[in-house]
């Protein structure tokens, strides 16, 4: 019986998780242009306090980072004109979402390209007992690589390896032994997310 109401609590936990990760999913950004004026206003919706927002070159350098302290719709200035012709984007990175925002500065004009913004959604991994869950949306059916690191006397063992695909909804459980250190490493999206778990 505690199996059962255990397994509940897991599902309904499972299903709040994919429908926040679907809501992520629908939100719109603005840009907004002034002729008059070189400033291009960046408004997010649906902002929590501690998401990370910067400016990137396309080599992956950080030219502007702030942390928002603010929560529901972000807005700021920037004067993207001053920066070298180049391609660039916005960067969001919420809590489940990494949000780009892609454009190119030519002769001090800024041309976005809405067409090329994208999102991708971060694996959200929970750890209980010796029980490790991940899951994750991947609307375009995009793999998610698993990697399960032991720790044996201070060197890393790879244990378990797999990659999930074909399927928007990804839902993974892992049994853990007790009394170890592992690590949990996640590549997805061009991406790599790293998990230590300490028995």
């Amino acid at each position: 019986m505690k199996s059962v109401i255990r397994n509940t609590k897991k599902g309904i936990l499972m299903v709040t998780m994919m429908a926040a990760l679907a809501s992520f999913a629908n939100v719109k950004e603005k840009l907004t242009f002034k002729d008059d004026i070189k400033k291009t206003a960046l408004i997010l919706n649906n902002v929590k306090s501690g998401d990370l927002l910067t400016i990137k070159d396309y080599n992956g350098l950080i030219l502007y980072k702030e942390q928002i302290n603010t929560a529901g719709v972000y807005k700021k200035g920037f004067d993207l004109s001053a920066l070298p012709d180049g391609d660039y984007f916005f960067e969001v990175n919420k809590f489940l979402e990494i949000k780009t925002i892609p454009f190119t500065v030519k002769s001090n004009r800024t041309i976005f390209h809405k067409e090329k913004e994208s999102s991708v959604f971060k694996p959200y991994i929970t750890h209980k007992d010796n029980s490790v869950l991940i899951t994750k949306l991947a609307p375009k059916f995009e793999p998610l690589k698993v990697k399960i690191y032991v720790d044996y006397n201070s060197e890393l063992t790879l244990i378990f390896s797999e990659v999930v695909k074909d399927t928007k909804s990804i839902e993974k459980a892992y049994k853990l032994e007790k009394d170890k250190d592992y690590k949990i490493e996640i590549s997805s999206d061009n991406r790599t997310y790293t998990k230590f778990i300490n028995n």
